[in-house]
């Protein structure tokens, strides 16, 4: 008879977070003989005596350690080796192996939304683990991006220059940043939203609220757009199959 196997979210402030709620209703659902709990800290230098629990089988990652976290990790495989970005950890003979599942979920989610046509050139909004996912996928797609951040030095651009040259020539805009996520609704990533047009594509990471004030912003100017949930849901359900054992 296999014994309770416990499960968690490493990450900051996530009270909030999809992860908990979808495991636990997963694990009830399923009938099986598993609990999630969140591991909330305020800094990566806690994150030793949580990997070193013992009988936790396996953890997500979110917000702020995606990148931080790789250093505390045993080994990483090569797929979030390539990305630079941990989002799920599996615990094998006592060694912590880092993962990235974000990247399959993106582009689960993402594809449908470029079929018939897809952009050249895209903006990444952030510069955090999650857009590291994303830069992976759309070099893997051909897909040239540039990334905007608050601060020179982060990123190739920063929102204050954004222009309509800039909007124009980028179809595809990403939001990595939680900006405008639950209790922040009435916030929304500081680009140009006047020089949006139907020709843009506009997908957010962010799921709760449904329709983020970056998107609602986009679907007046007759944007393309797409939240974080299902993207979400394909990359826990991949963090599972990784669990089990592929």
């Amino acid at each position: 008879m296999k014994k309770s196997r416990k499960f968690g979210l490493i990450g900051k402030n996530i009270d909030y977070s999809f992860s908990k709620k979808y495991f636990s209703e997963k694990f009830k659902k399923e009938n099986l003989d598993c609990t999630y709990s969140n591991f909330d800290i305020e800094n990566i230098s806690q994150i030793e005596s949580i990997l070193q629990k013992n009988g936790i089988s396996g953890y997500n990652v979110t917000i702020p350690y995606k990148q931080e976290i790789i250093k505390f990790l045993d080994e990483i495989d090569e797929v979030a080796k390539a990305i630079g970005a941990v989002n799920t950890i599996k615990k094998i003979d006592n060694k912590n192996i880092g993962f990235n599942t974000d990247c399959i979920g993106f582009e689960k989610s993402f594809l449908p939304l470029i079929e018939n046509k897809r952009p050249k050139n895209a903006l990444i909004l952030g510069t955090g683990g999650a857009s590291k996912a994303v830069e992976y996928v759309l070099r893997k797609y051909g897909i040239i991006y540039r990334s905007v951040s608050r601060s020179m030095g982060k990123s190739e651009f920063i929102y204050g220059n954004l222009n309509s040259d800039i909007m124009y020539n980028h179809k595809l805009i990403i939001n990595c940043s939680p900006v405008g996520t639950f209790p922040n609704i009435n916030l929304s990533p500081n680009i140009p939203y006047k020089y949006l047009d139907h020709g843009h594509i506009l997908f957010d990471m962010v799921y709760n609220p449904a329709q983020s004030l970056f998107l609602k912003k986009g679907t007046k100017k007759g944007c393309k757009t797409k939240n974080g949930l299902e993207m979400l849901e394909i990359q826990a359900e991949e963090s599972w199959r990784i669990w089990e054992g592929f």
